[in-house]
C-alpha cells in the first residue's frame, strides 16, 4: 500500500535520504508505516471485494485503487457507495497505472 502523509517522516537511520517516488517504493517493497486514517492524504491499495464496516471481505480483486481523503473520499466505504466522481479517482487500476494515477494525483494537489 502506498499512502502520502500529511507531513512527511524522515527515516532516523538517514536524514539525508532522497525522497522515493511511489514506483520506487514497491518496487523495493516497501510497506506504508501507517495505516490508512493515521496522518495520511493519499493511498493506493489493492482494491477489496467488498468493504464491510469498513473491513475488507472476501479477499481482494486484481485491481488496486487510489483514495484521496483531501478530495473527500472515505477509505472505509465500499467503491459501489461513493459517488461517481470518487469511482472515477479510485480506478481500479493496475499497479503501474495506479501508480502513475498516484504520483499525478499528489502532483495536482502540491499545485
Amino acid at each position: 500500500m502506498l499512502h502520502h502523509r500529511a507531513h512527511p517522516v524522515q527515516d532516523r537511520n538517514d536524514r539525508h535520504q532522497r525522497p522515493r517516488s511511489a514506483q520506487a517504493l514497491v518496487m523495493a517493497g516497501m510497506q506504508a508505516p501507517v495505516r490508512p486514517g493515521h496522518d495520511w492524504t493519499v493511498v493506493l491499495r489493492r482494491q477489496p471485494v467488498r468493504l464491510v464496516d469498513g473491513q475488507p471481505q472476501g479477499g481482494y480483486n486484481d485491481g488496486f485503487e487510489l483514495i484521496c481523503s483531501d478530495c473527500g473520499d472515505d477509505p472505509d466505504l465500499d467503491y459501489h457507495h461513493v459517488p461517481p466522481g470518487f469511482q472515477q479517482i479510485r480506478g481500479p487500476y493496475s499497479i503501474a497505472a495506479g501508480i502513475a494515477a498516484y504520483e499525478k494525483h499528489i502532483r495536482r494537489h502540491r499545485q
